[in-house]
């Protein structure tokens, strides 16, 4: 079980900055299609939330097997960590569930002093690694990876899985997601809580390898998503424009907010996201 510290409060109105929430509501399409669907919630949805895979494949441009769709992208990285996070290695600090549920785990640390920027080509992965787990963009510091030099590392180490978590991609960053048919080793990971504004309707998905998308499907419950939560996401997925402008416009608040803690003295790292970290660790 994760911190209570870092869940949700429930009837709390406010925003928990632990979670980066997205201050925004969702899309008002969203709003709707989810009430539109609420009148026939006693069908279940099709197996597999087969409409939102199709569309999500796509999208992304990947077979529709390689798609596993969960409630919530935390199901989907236990998911995971239960089957390949005998020995993970982090680049530090990173997605703070992930030491809580890997079996064992080391670290690159990323220093601040560096404004937590790391070159992935210098990035040494230790002897016995089962799986390396990647944030991009970071969590909790917001920055991106050049993710150039991945495909050598998933070649020189085909033995070891390498997870890149695409929480906030929405925001900023280059993602990996069409890259998996073509590497056995690459798995990543989405949700909708974040850019798209759906925390509360609880959609995550991941694009995986054959076997292992197989795997995470036949055991897992066949209806993962109510149907207002389907359709939310089916129509906010349709409306990726209004998505990214308003990934511009909290980018644009978010430096504005960082410019006035610098004015204030407090020291903050470089976001390409909504959110931002000061002084993680003393300079």
């Amino acid at each position: 079980m994760t911190l209570a510290s870092e869940k949700g409060g429930g009837s709390y109105s406010g925003i928990k900055l632990l979670l980066c929430e997205n201050p925004l509501p969702p899309l008002d399409e969203a709003i709707a299609a989810a009430q539109a669907a609420v009148p026939h919630s006693n069908y279940y949805t099709e197996p597999y939330s087969a409409p939102l895979r199709r569309l999500l494949a796509e999208q992304l441009d990947v077979p529709e097997r390689l798609l596993h769709i969960n409630a919530g992208s935390e199901l989907i990285l236990r998911q995971l960590f239960d089957r390949y996070g005998q020995q993970v290695h982090l680049l530090s600090p990173s997605y703070a569930l992930f030491p809580a549920i890997a079996r064992r785990h080391t670290q690159t640390r990323l220093e601040a002093s560096k404004d937590f920027a790391f070159d992935l080509a210098g990035l040494t992965v230790p002897r016995g690694t089962t799986l390396v787990a990647l944030v991009n963009p970071n969590n909790p510091n917001g920055g991106t990876f050049d993710v150039a030099p991945l495909p050598g590392l998933l070649r020189a180490h085909p033995k070891t899985l390498f997870l890149v978590d695409e929480a906030f991609i929405g925001l900023a960053g280059q993602s990996v997601a069409s890259w998996v048919p073509h590497h056995p080793n690459l798995l990543v990971t989405r949700t909708l809580s974040k850019a798209h504004s759906l925390a509360g309707f609880r959609v995550g998905y991941a694009i995986l390898p054959e076997a292992i998308a197989d795997d995470l499907n036949h055991h897992n419950d066949a209806y993962p998503l109510a149907r207002p939560s389907e359709a939310a996401a089916l129509a906010t997925l349709q409306h990726e424009d209004k998505i990214h402008a308003r990934a511009a416009q909290l980018r644009s608040w978010t430096g504005d907010l960082a410019a006035a803690l610098r004015a204030l003295g407090v020291r903050t790292y470089p976001s390409a996201t909504y959110f931002i970290s000061r002084r993680l660790c003393t300079p």
